[in-house]
């Protein structure tokens, strides 16, 4: 008898028997007939639990029971099913849990037109006990280093059979987070990971589940924050793991080696302001906050200068004691783009940080944070979380998409998790506000800088786009805090035409690869988003773009 396609592997310990048989039923629904299921009784003290498995695999041959002799818990009730697995893919089912009729068809689908998919997974919702279903969390595309804060890809999750045998199955001790260890270590080895952008999996609430309560298990937080650590190990990352805020997240706290040079460009005219009720040069609080709290002493600061910029704020600026300050004239009209460029020809670090001088950075060990997922190659650029002078969201990543070019989360309040803990965990994002990123000098040659054609707004966009189209991957950092006070130095105008610019050479998707779920929203949030407005040095508040 040929294999099947699909090896649906369910370990089960004690559920209602009228859950177990919806479970059932759900795989028997499918539309995509190849498939065997396989049901691992983890000796359920109820009697009714092993007879119901037993007649489901009496009334459909492609059933099969494992009953074990004594209870192992998830992980070896897990391998058992690993182990009797003869599909070519092996699909994760939990026992009181519903997939969709079409899920393996789509999966399917998916696979045929990936042929070197070696690990899928799907969008979920939440299903109640009255079959309600809510909570959809629409995810985003394959994000690595969102993965290490949380295991967001979750349900329905299908790994190639022979990957998983390959990496050893699930571990001992791991129980709890289980399939978060299984899905990174798979991770680092599959040739592609795929995501299907369809609600293919409903994850039941039941009293005691991880479905309704985060808390439910919180051995399962300390077994994530394990296999999370194990991961750095094993990839020779250098970071330490923390649980995060909420259960079921995690923070990697980065090392930046000291060897590696940073330079630090900040364009400015030298402009002042009102900040909590203080007047302040927002340049020299922006040099005074980063020799703070950047933690990081290989360090050099390039601050490229408006020549009307006063000598006053020259000589400030030279007090402050930096080792390596290096004061760049300009003396053209305003162009954003050209100043930042400017700066980055006249630095030597081996990593660039562009920092608008209207920043003060709030986080310690700050340029560890940003720049350390820079260690990882297929990391093309890095940016922080920014707040506005009321402790609000100003950035958490951009949105980009036909609809808007605008920021994640604005306007929202920083204690706020955001949804699925956006806003608490490091994850991939479309792009960054120049207000404050940091790259590689090398990627950022290779792309071409700043589009000087777009000198105010919206080349930063550009930017992130063009890193993007590298394949290389933009990282928020949730835990690298700094306040913008945007729109300090220069009242922004916004043109029709930067905007059209982008959008032409730019083919944006229908909905953001990482935030499919935002949608623009009106008020000061929407204000402030969609125009993309960040402030940048003396005359910045827009997002900016660059051509190569």
């Amino acid at each position: 008898m040929p294999s099947p396609f699909f090896s649906i592997v369910t370990p089960v310990y004690q559920p209602p028997t009228d859950v177990l048989r919806s479970m059932i039923e759900s795989v028997r629904a499918q539309t995509f007939q190849d498939w065997e299921l396989i049901l691992v009784d983890d000796a359920s003290p109820d009697p009714q639990v092993l007879a119901t498995l037993r007649g489901a695999a009496a009334s459909d041959p492609r059933i099969t029971v494992v009953a074990r002799p004594e209870n192992g818990h998830i992980v070896a009730a897990s391998n058992d099913g690993v182990r009797a697995a003869s599909g070519e893919f092996i699909v994760l089912v939990d026992h009181d849990d519903l997939i969709t009729p079409r899920a393996l068809q789509l999966m399917h689908a998916a696979i045929q037109a990936e042929p070197e998919a070696d690990y899928l997974y799907s969008d979920e919702d939440k299903i109640d006990v009255n079959g309600r279903r809510y909570d959809t969390f629409r995810k985003p595309d394959w994000s690595p280093e969102r993965l290490r804060g949380q295991m967001y890809t979750s349900h329905l999750s299908v790994y190639r059979t022979e990957l998983v045998r390959d990496v050893g199955g699930f571990r001992d001790g791991y129980d709890g987070s289980q399939d978060h260890d299984l899905a990174l270590r798979v991770s680092e080895r599959a040739r592609r990971v795929v995501h299907v952008p369809e609600v293919l999996y409903h994850w039941r609430v039941v009293q005691g589940s991880a479905a309704g309560d985060s808390e439910a298990k919180p051995y399962a937080w300390l077994a994530g924050q394990r296999a999370v650590q194990d991961q750095l190990d094993r990839l020779g990352i250098e970071g330490t793991v923390h649980r995060g805020q909420v259960p079921g997240t995690y923070v990697v706290q980065r090392r930046l080696d000291p060897s590696v040079r940073v330079s630090v460009i900040i364009p400015t005219r030298g402009s002042g302001g009102l900040v909590w009720g203080r007047r302040r040069v927002f340049v020299v609080e922006a040099v005074r906050s980063l020799l703070a709290r950047g933690g990081h002493d290989n360090l050099e600061i390039v601050v490229v200068h408006d020549t009307a910029t006063p000598l006053t704020v020259l000589e400030e600026l030279e007090a402050l004691g930096a080792a390596d300050l290096r004061l760049v004239p300009y003396d053209q009209p305003f162009n954003f783009s050209e100043k930042c460029n400017l700066g980055v020809t006249a630095s030597y670090g081996d990593v660039v940080v562009l920092l608008n001088d209207d920043i003060e950075i709030e986080s310690d060990d700050f340029l560890a944070q940003l720049c350390g997922p820079l260690a990882e190659s297929d990391v093309g650029m890095t940016g922080t979380r920014l707040l506005f002078a009321d402790t609000t969201v100003q950035h958490a990543g951009l949105v980009l998409d036909r609809r808007d070019m605008v920021h994640a989360f604005a306007g929202r309040r920083n204690d706020d998790p955001g949804p699925f803990a956006a806003l608490l965990v490091n994850r991939e994002t479309s792009g960054l506000t120049a207000a404050c990123v940091a790259l590689r000098r090398e990627t950022f040659e290779r792309v071409g800088g700043f589009s000087e054609r777009l000198p105010a707004n919206f080349n930063d966009v550009d930017l992130s786009l063009k890193i993007g189209n590298e394949g290389l991957r933009q990282v928020w950092v949730a835990n690298a805090v700094a306040f913008h006070f945007e729109s300090q130095t220069r009242v922004p105008v916004v043109h029709d035409w930067e905007r059209d610019l982008v959008l032409q050479r730019w083919h944006l998707p229908e909905q953001d690869r990482y935030l499919p779920f935002l949608k623009p929203v009106p008020s000061r949030t929407r204000r402030r988003s969609t125009m993309l407005v960040t402030s940048a040095d003396p005359a910045r508040r827009r997002r900016r773009w660059r051509s190569r």
